[in-house]
C-alpha cells in the first residue's frame, strides 16, 4: 500500500479512538474525524463511505497487528501469548469505542466485519500450528469455534460493571482454546488421545 494511503488511513482511526475516549462515538462526525486527523473531508470519502466503515477499517487492523503476532504461538503453551494481552490491552483502552461497536446496540457491520478477521487470523494461526487440537473438526468449524468463543468472551468482558483486569479476560480466552486445561494440545487424562 502506497505509504501517503497508509498514513492517512492511521491518522484517521488514531483520530477516531482519540474522539470516541472524550465523547460519545455517536456524537462524533466525519468533520471531527478530519479535523482532528488533519485531513480534508475528500480524503475522507475517498477513503471511506462513512464513519462505521471507518470505524470497521480501524477495529480490523487492530486485530490484524495481533494476529500478525499470534501466528507464532505456542499451543502448548501454558501462558497466554503477549499478543494476546496487547490486543486486550487495545480493547481496554478503546473500551468505549468497543462496548458501543460490538453492543446489543452496536453496528451489524463493524461486528460482521471483526468476527470475519478474527476467523482469518485464528484459521491462519491454525493452519500455522497445526490441527492436531482439532483432529476431526473441518478447519472452519475449528476455526469458527475459537472464533466464536473468543469474541464472546470480549463481547461479555466489555459489557462487565466493573469490568475484570485485562489479565482475567486473557486467561479466560487461553483456557477457552480448545480443553479445560486451556492447552490446545493437551486433554484430560482419560480423555482420549
Amino acid at each position: 500500500m502506497d505509504a501517503r494511503v497508509e498514513r492517512t488511513r492511521r491518522s484517521l482511526q488514531q483520530a477516531l479512538f482519540a474522539l470516541a475516549q472524550e465523547q460519545p462515538y455517536d456524537e462524533v462526525t466525519v468533520s471531527d474525524i478530519v479535523d482532528r486527523a488533519g485531513v480534508n473531508r475528500s480524503s475522507f470519502y475517498q477513503h471511506f463511505a462513512d464513519k462505521e466503515t471507518l470505524l470497521a477499517f480501524a477495529l480490523e487492523t487492530a486485530a490484524d497487528e495481533a494476529g500478525v503476532q499470534l501466528a507464532d504461538l505456542d499451543p502448548l503453551s501454558q501462558d497466554p501469548p503477549p499478543a494476546l494481552g496487547s490486543y486486550l490491552t487495545h480493547i481496554q483502552s478503546n473500551a468505549a469505542i468497543y462496548a458501543i461497536a460490538l453492543g446489543p446496540r452496536g453496528s451489524a457491520l463493524v461486528a460482521s466485519r471483526l468476527r470475519a478477521r478474527l476467523k482469518l487470523i485464528v484459521r491462519t494461526g491454525i493452519l500455522a500450528q497445526g490441527s492436531r487440537p482439532f483432529e476431526g473438526l473441518p478447519l472452519d468449524i475449528a476455526s469458527a469455534s475459537v472464533t466464536g468463543s473468543t469474541y464472546g468472551i470480549i463481547e461479555t468482558w466489555l459489557s462487565m460493571d466493573p469490568r475484570p483486569p485485562v489479565d482475567v479476560a486473557v486467561a479466560w480466552i487461553w483456557q477457552s482454546f480448545g480443553t479445560p486445561s486451556g492447552r490446545w494440545g493437551e486433554r484430560e487424562p482419560g480423555r482420549g488421545k
